[in-house]
């Protein structure tokens, strides 16, 4: 992997080659320390908790081999107790009087709309330089990511402490992104990983769950809807505000401004409504801009046409096979294909980068 990055920054520039050095170390670092969960359950070191979620994952682990035929490997099979909140950072850009990301493309995983640092402080100061260019940007951190099967993903101090459910949803989603991915197109391969993290959610609760964990989920969920349909209220209205075309850009710059406090305003309603649950403070802990919103997108568009497939197949590995086809094809048909599976539905927006905020004894792509 270092071979590849410093070849592909030589081709290129110095930054690029920096962007993947730091990339390979930190993913190297992470495999370092990682060690097999049955040496943590074993180690006398090992808290009654953590030997606790482990054994948790553990089982959510082999249903997913056993149940929904997710790849049978060493993703997941290891643990990693990182000294930092989250694995990796990522920089999100936008114009500013645009919700149009900038891209950044890269090999296998494509063209994407993020830029991610193992280092906070890098991650910060790549933000400076494209605030300097009158970029919007956010930084924000995550807890977990795939790396599509190239190597094999530990658990993670940033994410084992998360509720079973979400636990489970997590490790379900990332699975599957091992089993069908498509370079560039990323409405289809979240798509297809919310479905069979929904559905695998379901199976395994109905197996492993209580009511009190179905409760908890169900607020989870229930939460997180509509956390982002707030979002996307105001999105829509940003994208409707910079479209007006006989208006000026320091009248787009004063209605953006009141957006946001509009929008920090309703959030607090909001989070009366849940009994002052504070899980998505930290969304706010950065001043407002558009790159905020620029991370958000109706990923579930297609989870009604991928549950109808999966519905028509009878069995995962068939949906799979499936799925495969459609990936094969060129982007522009399999969303055609896809939106012929399905009618329309009013759209139930995912978060790329961001999760509700781990417990807080808790020291996620």
């Amino acid at each position: 992997m270092l071979a590849a990055g410093a070849a592909a920054g030589l081709l290129a520039s110095c930054s690029t080659l920096n962007y993947y050095t730091q990339a390979a170390q930190g993913q190297l670092e992470l495999l370092s320390d990682a060690r097999p969960i049955d040496d943590w359950i074993a180690d006398p070191g090992t808290s009654t908790k953590l030997r606790h979620r482990l054994e948790t994952a553990r089982q959510i682990r082999r249903f997913a081999v056993s149940e929904m035929d997710l790849p049978d490997n060493n993703s997941y099979k290891n643990y990693a107790a990182l000294k930092r909140p989250y694995v990796l950072w990522n920089v999100v850009a936008t114009p500013e009087l645009s919700l149009k990301p900038l891209q950044w493309c890269f090999p296998v995983a494509g063209c994407v709309d993020y830029r991610g640092y193992y280092d906070k402080g890098a991650a910060q100061a790549y933000a400076k330089e494209l605030q300097a260019d009158g970029n919007d940007v956010e930084v924000g951190g995550v807890a977990a990511y795939s790396t599509l099967g190239w190597f094999s993903d530990p658990l993670i101090s940033t994410f084992i402490n998360y509720p079973d459910g979400e636990l489970a949803r997590m490790i379900f989603h990332e699975l599957a992104h091992q089993v069908v991915y498509a370079p560039g197109d990323s409405q289809f391969n979240e798509a297809f990983a919310s479905t069979v993290e929904e559905v695998g959610v379901e199976h395994w609760m109905t197996r492993f769950g209580n009511g009190a964990m179905r409760d908890a989920y169900a607020r989870y969920r229930g939460r997180k809807h509509d956390f982002l349909a707030l979002l996307m209220k105001y999105r829509k209205a940003l994208e409707q505000n910079y479209a007006v075309v006989d208006r000026g850009d320091a009248q787009k710059r004063v209605v953006k401004a009141r957006l946001f406090q509009e929008l920090k305003d309703e959030y607090q309603v909001l989070k009366g409504s849940w009994g002052g649950y504070a899980g998505y403070d930290r969304f706010f802990e950065q001043p407002l801009s558009n790159a905020h919103l620029a991370s958000i997108a109706t990923y579930e568009d297609f989870v009604p046409a991928f549950r109808a497939m999966l519905k028509r197949d009878g069995s995962f590995p068939r949906f799979y096979r499936s799925v495969r086809r459609l990936a094969e094809l060129d982007r522009a048909d399999r969303h055609r294909i896809l939106k012929a599976l399905a009618p329309p539905v009013t759209p139930a927006p995912l978060m790329v980068q961001r999760s509700e905020a781990p417990p807080a004894a808790t020291p996620v792509y």
